[in-house]
């Protein structure tokens, strides 16, 4: 009876290498598998059933220690408790409660990863987090997302609403959508602490209150002719962007993306696919014969997909290289998408063109839901013609247009 327990001995347990079981008596085994590794197991009977629970590892757990775990094993058997079954809910339990502890940026990361694929751009991605990992993860990132609150939520957004409102403005509503996405998978309850409307908007001024409104450093356009005389002289990539820029008064991204397939050449068309553009529209750029002359040039020295390739293998340029462009010709006062409106004042203030062409040249959405029901066409023709007159205005800069 003295020895229906505690059979083995530290030295026997250390010295045995032959694979099998060996009893140290009350259900504890030292079990030794085909390649050696020795560790602990418990087996009972329950409900006429043979069950076995591993304990850990020789190398983890002594001897001794395998006793004494084997012991507590015995009273949950004593109690009427399975202690495989009771382990194994505790494990649930404790992955449950892990899985309902991420934090705010493994949730902010998640969500943006589930709605990636809806984005119009990779751009637009990066730019959620990059917001978030500036604004909001300093102050809550690493804390778990059910414990975001109003005061943490007022942190990140007070110090930048009243200097940076867009940027704060953009960030409030990120920080709502990921918590508003934490809530349905479970892992916050209540409110949304980033809510606007009946909470926040007690707590902030208005942007309207509050938002200065920047308008990005535009050419005087009398002085367009020119500033294009100097950009023709200058050499590089760059230099042929913005000027096909200028000439189809389009955006930086939308040029710098330009891809080959999206030119027809014998047509003079530019179709920048709907992915593209900022209002979710295919939208047909008519060429005149300069700029048409320029997507040619870059053609005979093609070097990947994009027109205006970059330094990076079968990537673009990069957003800076205009901006960059600017300042080595010392007009860091100018903005590549101020270019527009140096456009669209050309047009309102020296032709008789209407409105809705020149805001078709721009990709604008009529505002008025009246009008923009009748503007089913994307009036390409008068267009063209405007275009054609743009770049005569422009013709300073070259011998013919």
């Amino acid at each position: 009876m003295a020895h229906a327990i505690n059979k083995l001995s530290a030295t026997q347990v250390n010295k045995l290498t032959k694979t099998g079981l060996y009893s140290d008596g009350g259900g504890l085994y030292l079990q030794i598998t085909k390649g050696g590794v020795k560790s602990w197991l418990f087996r009972y009977m329950k409900s006429g059933k043979a069950r076995g629970m591993g304990l850990g590892p020789l190398h983890t757990i002594s001897l001794s220690e395998a006793r004494s775990r084997a012991l507590a094993v015995r009273k949950q058997l004593l109690d009427g408790v399975d202690p495989l079954d009771a382990k194994r809910s505790e494990h649930a339990m404790r992955r449950a409660v892990e899985a309902k502890s991420k934090t705010f940026d493994e949730c902010a990361e998640a969500y943006i990863e589930a709605h990636r694929n809806g984005w119009k751009n990779v751009k637009h991605g990066d730019q959620w987090t990059n917001t978030l990992d500036t604004y909001a993860s300093p102050h809550f990132g690493t804390l778990p997302v059910s414990a975001v609150d109003t005061t943490l939520v007022m942190k990140a957004l007070e110090p930048i609403w009243a200097t940076k409102t867009e940027t704060a403005s953009r960030v409030r509503g990120r920080i709502e959508s990921v918590l508003d996405w934490a809530t349905v998978r479970g892992y916050r309850s209540g409110e949304n602490p980033a809510r606007w409307k009946g909470h926040l908007d007690h707590l902030l001024p208005k942007r309207s209150k509050v938002q200065k409104v920047e308008h990005h450093a535009a050419l005087p356009y009398a002085d367009a002719p020119d500033f294009m005389t100097v950009l023709r002289g200058q050499e590089g990539t760059a230099a042929k962007a913005l000027e096909l820029l200028i000439l189809t008064a389009t955006r930086t991204n939308e040029v710098l993306g330009a891809r080959w397939d999206e030119f027809n050449l014998d047509d003079k068309v530019w179709t920048i696919p709907t992915e593209r553009m900022k209002a979710g529209k295919e939208h047909r750029v008519p060429l005149s014969k300069v700029a048409l002359r320029i997507v040619i040039e870059m053609k005979e020295s093609r070097q990947n997909d994009y027109v205006f390739a970059g330094q990076r293998e079968n990537r673009p340029l990069s957003n800076m290289a205009l901006l960059q462009l600017l300042k080595r010709m010392e007009r860091g006062d100018l903005t590549a998408h101020g270019f527009r409106s140096t456009f669209r004042d050309w047009v309102g203030e020296t032709t008789h063109y209407p409105r809705e062409v020149a805001e078709a040249a721009l990709a604008h959405l009529l505002k008025d839901k009246a009008e923009a029901a009748y503007a089913r066409g994307d009036l390409f023709n008068k267009r063209a013609a405007m275009m054609r007159d743009w770049a005569n205005y422009l013709a300073a800069a070259y011998p013919t247009t």
